[in-house]
């Protein structure tokens, strides 16, 4: 059967070494870890056919990823604008990549992003797809199943780590949205291509109606599938409606089906929920898919913030990854407006950074209530480089401090002469043990 996955020799109970350095990485036992592997609710997103500097875990009770989506448009499909954004994902602390091209030369934008990303890099294929279509038919809707797959090989052979795959946007449950109208119908972009194939043609969606031969080649590269949720709400009015369950019971299924073929998976999630059903929601899609990893956008909490989505998606993602998602896909200042610069990139990483941490810290995951301590001790001690060195920013930290800051002055000029750190210094003690009797 030529060379065995990553799940296969776990099977077998060999112990590839990958496992150890990702485990003592996170601070987990690679024991857990491996278990949790088998039974699902772990994934290691990395293609066969390429050594991943540093690879990911998601999952399995290791620490909340973020990731961040790049590619060209149709408007600007410049390679080196993506090289730009991937390294400014990478140093803002992404833990994984997705490359979305639908502009311009993309097979070798996906190239350039895979040979230079040294995290994972996801992609999604039914996008070129669609691209060949209207470029080679003349249309989205006159792609061909074989279309589908052969885009689908294209991808997994290129080296990407995990695809999106809208597996779960059948005829079925297209029915159900039809039965039940919505505000905003279909917002993600596969989802709606196959939405409209599936309408036209008047056919069942390839990805669900011959799954296992989708399962065969992610099983011969070795790449994680990401079931896509091409029913997810695309304002908060839609949360939680009947067309976005009907999506997930399908997945939950699907999930089943690649753990028995010895492939890897994840679920995608929500979109736009309300801040009192997120819970609710991760718990529910959980539940639903037999623990398998959860990757949700944002979610946004509300949908009038344009220019700071980023920040509706970090309340949500907040509240989502406490609850049990383990992957979060940031959203940029641009989200609905434009595509992001390499600069949006970089904000919109650090600020689903902040919202992974703060679930962590409430999870109690290793090390990262430590993080917070060492903040806090630096700060009462004035320590400013430390501090400096300790914040999860520390390029913005440095820039805002040295700002304002006054030579020679020992506190930071928001409280200066009148610092209480400083203050109570004097009669506590930097021990806090009373300064004089």
């Amino acid at each position: 059967m030529g060379r065995k996955t990553l799940l296969e020799r776990l099977r077998l109970g060999e112990a590839p070494p990958l496992l150890g350095r990702v485990a003592a990485e996170e601070g987990i036992d690679v024991g857990e870890l491996a278990q949790a592997m088998l039974e699902g609710t772990a994934v290691l997103p990395c293609n066969g056919r390429r050594e991943l500097e540093s690879p990911r875990v998601v999952g399995g009770g290791s620490r909340t990823k973020v990731n961040a989506n790049i590619g060209t448009s149709s408007d600007y499909a410049g390679i080196e604008d993506e090289l730009v954004k991937l390294l400014a994902a990478v140093e803002a602390g992404a833990d994984a990549v997705m490359d979305l091209s639908t502009g311009g030369p993309i097979d070798r934008v996906r190239d350039a992003v895979v040979a230079n990303s040294p995290i994972p890099v996801g992609s999604v294929p039914i996008y070129q797809a669609a691209v060949r279509a209207m470029d080679e038919r003349g249309s989205i809707v006159a792609m061909s199943k074989d279309d589908m797959f052969r885009a689908i090989e294209d991808h997994c052979a290129s080296g990407v780590d995990f695809i999106t795959v809208h597996c779960g946007m059948t005829a079925g449950a297209l029915e159900t949205l039809k039965a039940n109208p919505r505000v905003a119908d279909i917002v993600s972009r596969g989802g709606a291509f196959l939405a409209g194939w599936i309408l036209h043609n008047d056919k069942e969606n390839p990805l669900y109606a011959e799954f296992d031969r989708l399962l065969d080649i992610a099983r011969e590269h070795e790449v994680t599938l990401s079931l896509g949720d091409g029913m997810r709400p695309g304002c908060i009015e839609d949360a939680t409606d009947a067309a976005q369950v009907a999506e997930l019971v399908v997945l939950g299924e699907l999930v089943k089906r690649s753990r028995e073929a010895g492939v890897q998976c994840m679920v995608e999630g929500p979109g736009h929920i309300p801040l009192h059903q997120v819970e609710a929601n991760i718990r529910m899609a959980k539940a639903i898919t037999r623990g398998a990893p959860f990757y949700v956008l944002g979610p946004l909490v509300t949908d009038v913030a344009a220019g700071y989505d980023h920040i509706a998606a970090a309340v949500g993602g907040a509240v989502a990854a406490m609850s049990g998602a383990d992957f979060l896909c940031y959203v940029t200042p641009r989200e609905h407006l434009g595509l992001p610069t390499a600069e949006d990139v970089r904000e919109g990483v650090i600020v689903t950074r902040i919202a992974a941490h703060a679930a962590d810290v409430a999870r109690g995951i290793p090390g990262a209530r430590d993080w917070d301590l060492d903040m806090s001790r630096a700060r009462k001690g004035l320590d400013w480089e430390r501090q400096l060195e300790l914040a999860l920013d520390p390029v913005k930290a440095r820039k805002l401090f040295g700002e304002r800051q006054v030579e020679g002055e020992e506190a930071c000029t928001m409280c200066g002469d009148f610092c209480a750190m400083r203050f109570i210094s004097e009669y506590l003690g930097r021990d806090g043990m009373p300064a004089c009797e």
